[in-house]
C-alpha cells in the first residue's frame, strides 16, 4: 500500500498542471485516514466499503493513492431501472486528514438516477481530499450527477471525474464549488458510442485566498455523438481561477456537435482568472464551438440598476446572481440551487465589506 510520505507531487512545469498551486502543498501536513461516510435517499442499489477496485483507470498520482487507500460507494442500476428519488452522499474531511472517497456509478441499459455528493470539512484546519469518480452509462441510459465543495478554506480538494457514455445514453455533469483553498477537479469525459450525449456545468466563486481550478477534455470517438459545457466564475479580492478545455474529435467520429463556454467575473482588482479553451478536431464533418471571456461586471447593467435607486452593493450582488442564473437553472435539486443563491449572496457581502 502508498505510504503517503513517498507520494511524489507533480510539477507546475507538467502542461496539466500549468497555473496550478501544486508547488505549496505540503503531504507532511497530512495523514492517511477514513473520513465519514453517509448515504440517504434511495439507497436500494448502493453498496459501501473499503476493498480496493481497480476497475477505474488512474490517470495521476493522486489517482493512484485513490485506488490504494479509497472508501469506495457504488451504485449499480440494472438494466431498465428508473430510480426517481436522488441518491445523496456526504463525505466529511477531519482536521489534518488525507482521504480518498471514491465514487462509481453504474448504469444498466435504459436506466437513470440522480447522484448528489457533497463534500465538508468537520472542522476548520486544513485537510487533503483526493475524489475519485467514474460514470459508466450503458445504452439509453440517463444519470444525472452533482457535486458540491462545502470544504473550508483552508483545505486541499484534488479530483478527478471519468465518464464514458455508451450508445444513446446521456450524462449530465454539474459541479458547485464554493469551498476550499485550492480545489482542482480534472474531468475526462468520453463519447464513447454512437448517439451519447455529455453535459457539463460547473458554478464556481473564489474569494478571500482561495484557487478554482479546471481541466477539461470532451473526448468524441463515436460518430453522431454530442456534448455540451457552460461553466461559469467569479473571482473576488486575491482569489485565482483556472478553466483550460479541450473538446478532442477523432477521426472518426464524423457528425459530431461540441460545445464548451466558459465564463469568468473578476470583482476585485487584485483577482485573477485565467481562462484557455482548445481545440483538437480531426474530422471536418463537425459541428464546434468555444467561447471564453474574462472581465468585470458589465458597466451597463450596474448603472441601469443604481440610475433606478439600487444601493451599488445590492447591484453587484443582483448582477452576479443573474449571471450564475444560467447554471442554476440546470441544477437537478431545488434546495441546492436556493441554498447556493444565499451563499453567492452572502460571499459578495463580505467581499465588499471588506
Amino acid at each position: 500500500m502508498l505510504a503517503l510520505a513517498d507520494l511524489q507531487l507533480p510539477t507546475a512545469d507538467a502542461e496539466i498542471w500549468r497555473y496550478s498551486r501544486i508547488a505549496e502543498l505540503d503531504i507532511s501536513k497530512f495523514e492517511i485516514q477514513h473520513g465519514s461516510q453517509t448515504v440517504s435517499g434511495d439507497d436500494s442499489f448502493v453498496t459501501t466499503g473499503t476493498d480496493a477496485d481497480s476497475s477505474v483507470a488512474t490517470p495521476d498520482v493522486f489517482a493512484e493513492y485513490n485506488a490504494s487507500h479509497q472508501q469506495t460507494v457504488r451504485v449499480d442500476i440494472p438494466a431498465d431501472t428508473s430510480v426517481s428519488e436522488p441518491i445523496v452522499i456526504e463525505f466529511q474531511s477531519a482536521d489534518g486528514s488525507a482521504t480518498f472517497p471514491r465514487t462509481v456509478i453504474r448504469l444498466g441499459s435504459h436506466a437513470s438516477c440522480t447522484v448528489i455528493e457533497r463534500f465538508r470539512s468537520v472542522g476548520d484546519a486544513p485537510s487533503l481530499t483526493s475524489p475519485l469518480l467514474s460514470i459508466e452509462a450503458g445504452p439509453g441510459a440517463k444519470v444525472t450527477y452533482l457535486a458540491v465543495n462545502d470544504l473550508n478554506e483552508s483545505s486541499w480538494q484534488i479530483g478527478h471525474q471519468l465518464v464514458s457514455a455508451g450508445r444513446d445514453s446521456f450524462v449530465r455533469l454539474s459541479t458547485i464549488t464554493l469551498g476550499g483553498y485550492y480545489t482542482r477537479v480534472r474531468t475526462e469525459a468520453t463519447s464513447k458510442e454512437t448517439g451519447s450525449a455529455i453535459e457539463q456545468v460547473a458554478l464556481y466563486f473564489a474569494g478571500g485566498d482561495q484557487m478554482h481550478d479546471f481541466r477539461v477534455i470532451q473526448n468524441h470517438v463515436a460518430e453522431h455523438t454530442s456534448s455540451d459545457l457552460l461553466f461559469k466564475g467569479a473571482v473576488q479580492d486575491s482569489a485565482r481561477s483556472v478553466y483550460t478545455g479541450m473538446i478532442s474529435i477523432d477521426e472518426g467520429a464524423k457528425g459530431t456537435s461540441a460545445n464548451q463556454t466558459n465564463r469568468n467575473l473578476t470583482l476585485s482588482e487584485g483577482a485573477w482568472a485565467e481562462s484557455v479553451p482548445n481545440l483538437d478536431i480531426r474530422n471536418n464533418d463537425v459541428r464546434c464551438s468555444h467561447a471564453s471571456t474574462v472581465g468585470p461586471i458589465n458597466e451597463e447593467q450596474r448603472y441601469y440598476l443604481e440610475s433606478r435607486g439600487v444601493p451599488p452593493e445590492v447591484a453587484e450582488r443582483l448582477v452576479v446572481l443573474g449571471f450564475f442564473d444560467e447554471v442554476l437553472g440546470r441544477l437537478p435539486d431545488g434546495d441546492i440551487v436556493d441554498e447556493v443563491r444565499e451563499r453567492v449572496a452572502r460571499k459578495l457581502s463580505i467581499g465588499v465589506s471588506s
